[in-house]
């Protein structure tokens, strides 16, 4: 499989120019790293991803556009390669890593996670040296009308190095609040993740999918999955203009997208910590369900 990606993006920054442009806006891309508490937060400026950051997924401006992530909408140059009856891959023209890839359900159907978290696993394995992540339809998904995984490469992934060697449920004193589950049963796993996603329903009275980022990947066998409950989509500061950021999967495990030059500048540790906060699940809930999910091991 790896070697299909290669050869694919090989073929794609030759025969797709917007590919090309992001691929070389990224190798732009200015990163400085930003100390918080005994964590450290990469902070990195890419202009192209102001869509992402600042898209509209309101219900009345999804259903105006066409899904771009539906095979008959693609641009003509884009081309995927099939990994499974359900799923294909495509080269992310606005990367945020290395690597950057796209993983997109063959059906229109919703965001949600539902029964597609073992698919999720299953890419993770066959995608050694990648992160894979899953963004809510409410928390950074800019197509909540298409099913869909990204993944990306583990060269830069802080969340993976601070939790080396952690075996809890919860991560202790991480300025945001996440859950963390590593297994090599995927079942077992997969029925930790749906309990999880049980008990946060409850607990924030989300009648559908609860708010939720997840990120997983796969080392020797083993999976690491990290679940990032949501209190909130966007922060504060995004509305009032103050900063142009909207945390998702990829942020909260550490990498922090900024896409304009003069919140890159300004932003501060402490406010990427108090984003953090402001939009994960609060105190109260995290600990209640972590208290559950602790108990139940």
């Amino acid at each position: 499989m790896i070697h299909r990606i290669e050869e694919l993006f090989a073929r794609q920054v030759s025969a797709w120019p917007q590919l090309a442009k992001g691929v070389e806006g990224l190798a732009r891309a200015k990163t400085r790293r930003v100390r918080i508490d005994w964590f450290d937060v990469f902070v990195r400026h890419i202009p192209h991803r102001i869509g992402s950051t600042a898209a509209r997924v309101d219900r009345e401006s999804v259903a105006k556009r066409p899904c771009f992530l539906c095979e008959k909408n693609l641009p003509p140059e884009e081309e995927g390669v099939q990994i499974d009856e359900n799923f294909a891959i495509y080269c992310n023209p606005f990367p945020i890593v290395d690597r950057h890839l796209t993983i997109v359900h063959r059906e229109h159907r919703l965001q949600c996670i539902g029964n597609q978290f073992k698919s999720m696993l299953d890419l993770a394995a066959a995608l050694p040296e990648y992160f894979v992540v899953y963004n809510g339809p409410e928390c950074g998904a800019s197509a909540p009308d298409h099913l869909h995984f990204q993944a990306g490469s583990r060269r830069l992934f802080p969340i993976g190095k601070d939790t080396a060697g952690l075996d809890g449920v919860a991560v202790p004193d991480y300025g945001r609040n996440v859950f963390f589950f590593r297994g090599r049963d995927q079942s077992a796993l997969a029925d930790r993740i749906a309990r999880a996603l049980d008990l946060l329903a409850a607990a924030t009275s989300q009648r559908a999918e609860p708010l939720i980022n997840i990120a997983v990947f796969c080392e020797s066998g083993e999976w690491l999955t990290y679940l990032f409950p949501r209190g909130k989509h966007r922060p504060q500061v995004f509305y009032t203009g103050e900063l142009t950021v909207s945390p998702a999967a990829i942020d909260l495990c550490g990498i922090f997208v900024v896409p304009l030059t003069q919140d890159f500048d300004k932003i501060t540790g402490e406010t990427i910590k108090a984003i953090f906060r402001e939009v994960t699940l609060p105190d109260r809930q995290f600990n209640e369900v972590a208290a559950r999910l602790e108990s139940e091991r």
